[in-house]
């Protein structure tokens, strides 16, 4: 974090730290209970008058007590662990040092508890603060930083941020009603917790460091430059200027040039732009956007031998996270400026009433595809990868399709598939392992059909693909070639990358081995 961010947190921590003292000063000085915490009997009693309430309050405790509360950090710490260990140990480090520094805060202040708690289930020991809103508040707090890195849509940001302050409240109003606590011990509960968030925030940085910085410098086998070019779908980014900013300063800081930047268009999504850094001599280009830019910027540079550095802003990114590259902005950056090379596979594709092109990721036809196209653009701007939830549920009874399939140009064979999938990489929509075989080096195409015949029959199917259950049989199948052609016996919805192709009969692909050149992580 940088020195005046770091003293402006610190400055606030500062101010909540003051208030909470003072407050806690007083309520340990007055004599019985001030009048600011006496409508809080009135509500504990009448609280104990709705049994129904009363023992959902006495859930909300439970979860969120001390255990409860450490529980959850670890389920949450643990999600982020394999991709984000520095924000993992920020997040359970805080929740730890809440459960711990208040226990020893309240013993300083010493302050009684109300005396109107059911006797049957009675708390002892000192009450200011609050611990379960302490600690709660600290957690939430810690889960809204997380929040504001690693999450690019704004309208997600938000609800999260709604969501948090909700259960943080909640836990609060659980206290007075259970008359566990005065509502100033509950204020200095959401005080003491803010602190701790903002002093962890300034004493350890979440975000991830450079995953360059204990690597050997790498040799290059050819001398490069410095030119560095950016291509970007601006409407994938919250702020262009920001990004702009972002990029310029990583790229001083790792000795590449000021960027050359090239944004994409409806009527050119990322093809005119990439020939236009190659032609201008780029020695990197970084592209950002979804998956769709990121194939058009692909397959324009691919044999040139520029290495192409991806910075995912889509909704699916399944080509980022099949090489390995974070979804974190700053740490792709990074990757994209520092990381090594790696020569992947290409995949041209051409059929029925389509230009021919390309693919990295993935080709489909039947179930996959009309997914993608119901998709709501509205829903997924608002949502992301919710969206393709909801339309999978309405399309998870997709017909079934006569297929005839050719493999290295081999004979046609017949089946029948609700889907099938030609796939460049291992894990595709939704993280699943569909193909688990698939290399983007290997100079081959993997190749599944699923055909769940009943409602029912997508359970079995979905703990096949999970399990990575190698034996095929008519529920699924699996073939492998470096070419592979496809023939519906009539019109099928189509796509490539996520990216609809629109309904046809035909697909032909041949995988064009290790034409690209991609920046992966060191």
């Amino acid at each position: 974090m940088p020195a005046h961010p770091r003293r402006s947190v610190l400055a606030w921590a500062a101010i909540g730290a003051v208030l909470f003292v003072l407050l806690g000063v007083y309520v340990s000085a007055v004599n019985g209970v001030p009048p600011v915490d006496r409508w809080s009997e009135h509500a504990a009693h009448w609280a104990a008058g709705h049994r129904a309430l009363y023992d959902l309050l006495r859930i909300i405790e439970l979860v969120f007590g001390g255990v409860g509360i450490l529980v959850i950090a670890v389920l949450a710490g643990g999600g982020l662990a394999r991709s984000y260990r520095r924000a993992a140990i920020f997040l359970l480090g805080t929740t730890l040092a809440a459960v711990v520094l208040r226990r020893v805060v309240a013993w300083v202040f010493d302050r009684s508890r109300p005396s109107w708690q059911e006797n049957a289930h009675l708390v002892g020991g000192p009450g200011y603060p609050s611990g379960h809103v302490t600690w709660t508040t600290a957690l939430a707090g810690a889960v809204a930083v997380t929040v504001a890195m690693f999450v690019r849509r704004a309208g997600v940001r938000r609800a999260a941020y709604t969501g948090l302050a909700l259960v943080v409240l909640a836990v609060g109003a659980d206290r007075i009603l259970l008359g566990r606590h005065y509502p100033t011990d509950v204020v200095g509960g959401f005080l003491l917790g803010g602190v701790i968030v903002l002093v962890a925030l300034a004493v350890y940085s979440p975000a991830p460091r450079s995953h360059a910085v204990h690597q050997l410098p790498l040799v290059a086998s050819v001398p490069r430059g410095h030119s560095l070019h950016v291509v970007l779908n601006p409407i994938k980014v919250e702020s262009v200027g920001q990004f702009q900013s972002i990029v310029t300063a990583m790229a001083a800081e790792a000795g590449w040039d000021r960027p050359t930047w090239h944004f994409t268009t409806v009527e050119d999504p990322g093809t005119g732009m990439a020939a236009a850094a190659a032609v201008a001599g780029a020695d990197l280009v970084m592209v950002c956007g979804g998956d769709g830019t990121v194939r058009e910027v692909c397959a324009e540079l691919a044999g040139t031998g520029i290495p192409v550095g991806i910075i995912p802003a889509g909704t699916g990114n399944l080509l980022a996270r099949n090489l390995s590259i974070p979804l974190y902005l700053r740490a792709a950056i990074d990757v994209a400026l520092t990381g090594q090379d790696r020569a992947v596979d290409l995949v041209q594709v051409g059929g029925d009433g389509i230009e021919d092109t390309h693919f990295l990721v993935m080709a489909g036809m039947g179930f996959d595809a009309a997914i993608m196209e119901g998709v709501n653009e509205d829903i997924k701007k608002r949502v992301g990868w919710i969206a393709y939830v909801l339309s999978g549920a309405k399309a998870l009874m997709f017909p079934p399709v006569r297929l005839e399939i050719s493999v290295d140009d081999g004979p046609f064979t017949k089946h029948r598939a609700r889907t099938v999938i030609v796939g460049n990489v291992g894990t595709l929509t939704a993280g699943m392992p569909l193909l688990p075989d698939a290399r983007i080096d290997d100079g081959l195409l993997d190749v599944v059909l699923l055909h769940p015949q009943r409602f029912l029959s997508w359970l079995p199917l979905a703990w096949r693909i999970l399990s990575k259950r190698p034996h095929t049989d008519e529920l699924v199948n699996r073939m492998r070639g470096a070419t592979v052609v496809i023939r519906a016996d009539r019109d099928t919805p189509r796509e490539l990358d996520g990216d609809t192709l629109g309904a046809g009969r035909e697909l032909r692909m041949a995988c064009l081995h290790a034409r690209l050149l991609v920046r992966v992580p060191r």
